[in-house]
């Protein structure tokens, strides 16, 4: 595939103050970092900067904060970040003007420093060009390497990319060269596993996906949601019964696009939303009326199993049942490790993405052995909508 966006492969950075956008918008509890797995993701475009005499500047936004808020400071998280790294990382109180500008006067080549939380000025979700403006004044070259705040306009990640030479740093470009591989070039088949509670959050996935894969499995709730719209009686399960039409638009787009949809045949089924519930596989003909569908059944796993066999790709977003509930976490641990199996044998590559998806995978065992796992959530599933993220798009070579 020709290059589409400049990486820190065709940067010199010596000498040059180099504004990194991170995400190290991180799990915190007591101002303590609960999950580093954000600051282990950005930790290699900082230290390849960093050891090719870059100054380092870091921006990321943490929270949501209504102005100024010492608990949602980025100091603590700069802190946990220098032990990831190994290298100290100095820490701004601001990330514009005269205590930014002093930080950055006062580091050397290969220095790492860290600037205030950008959504202290609410100029930065707001991509107020005045806003971008001063950040900018603090580099000389802009990094992006926060693919999960991608899909944001605003001033630190996509505002940048006008006014100072934008590049995506190896976090980011990881992250699209694996999407690349999973939708835009992939080798086929293609399947996509599409889980989770509700369709109506994935209506826009689900019509983008059907014109794109040859096979998608829909499992958990959602699938519910598409039994009952076929008229298949689903006891008392969690379904969006007025989404019915929506449903049936969607079989039909999928059926036009010589997509082969996979629904579940039995199902795994208890009387109580609950760990351990006691639980049957019925088939969908003998649902019982008081009965709630918590996983796929046994055959419905085979065939999700054989599906998987079939594909060259694969692309998954959301879980097949209650997986937080045992024993319904069944078909999606089985599943995961099934894919695992067939990625580690090299006869399929495997991208997933979102926090329960990438939770499902930790449980099962089976993340490391994906090709990829994407954090980013929001972002990632725009991208699988089909939707062009403003963070990219401006890092796109013209």
């Amino acid at each position: 595939m020709p290059k589409t966006f400049r990486t820190l492969d065709d940067l010199d950075v010596k000498g040059k103050r180099v504004l990194v956008r991170v995400d190290l918008n991180v799990p915190m509890e007591n101002s303590r970092v609960t999950d580093s797995t954000r600051l282990e993701r950005v930790a290699p475009t900082i230290v390849e900067i960093s050891s090719k005499g870059g100054k380092v500047i870091l921006l990321s936004h943490l929270g949501r904060p209504k102005g100024r808020d010492p608990k949602e400071s980025l100091k603590p998280v700069a802190a946990a970040l220098a032990e990831v790294i190994r290298k100290p990382v100095a820490f701004a109180d601001d990330c514009i003007g005269e205590v930014a500008q002093k930080a950055v006067a006062a580091i050397k080549d290969g220095d790492i420093l860290c600037l205030e939380n950008t959504r202290f000025h609410q100029e930065e979700e707001k991509n107020d060009p005045a806003f971008v403006a001063e950040l900018a004044k603090l580099g000389d070259i802009w990094v992006n390497d926060a693919f999960s705040a991608a899909h944001r306009a605003h001033a630190s990640t996509e505002g940048l990319g006008h006014v100072l030479p934008a590049y995506a740093g190896r976090a980011m470009q990881a992250e699209l060269d694996a999407l690349s591989k999973a939708l835009e070039a992939p080798t086929r088949p293609v399947i996509a596993i599409v889980g989770g509670a509700k369709v109506s959050t994935k209506i826009d996935l689900l019509e983008n996906l059907v014109g794109k894969v040859d096979a998608l499995v829909i499992g958990g709730g959602m699938a519910n949601t598409f039994l009952h719209a076929q008229g298949v009686p689903i006891g008392k399960s969690l379904a969006e019964r007025d989404l019915a039409a929506t449903a049936l638009r969607i079989i039909e787009k999928a059926e036009a696009a010589n997509c082969a949809l996979i629904l579940p045949v039995d199902a795994a089924v208890a009387f109580h939303f609950a760990a351990n519930a006691p639980s049957h596989a019925y088939g969908l003909d003998a649902i019982p009326p008081d009965g709630m569908i918590l996983d796929v059944g046994p055959q419905s796993i085979r065939r999700i199993h054989a599906a998987i066999d079939d594909a060259a790709t694969l692309v998954w977003n959301g879980p097949l049942g209650a997986f937080e509930l045992p024993p319904f976490d069944r078909g999606t641990v089985l599943a995961a490790r099934h894919a695992a199996a067939r990625n580690k044998a090299r006869k399929l590559i495997s991208v997933a993405g979102g926090g329960d998806t990438v939770a499902a995978l930790n449980q099962a065992g089976v993340a490391g052995d994906f090709t990829y796992v994407s954090t980013a959530g929001g972002a990632f599933l725009e991208w699988l909508e089909g939707k062009p993220l403003p963070g990219v798009e401006v890092l796109k070579i013209r």
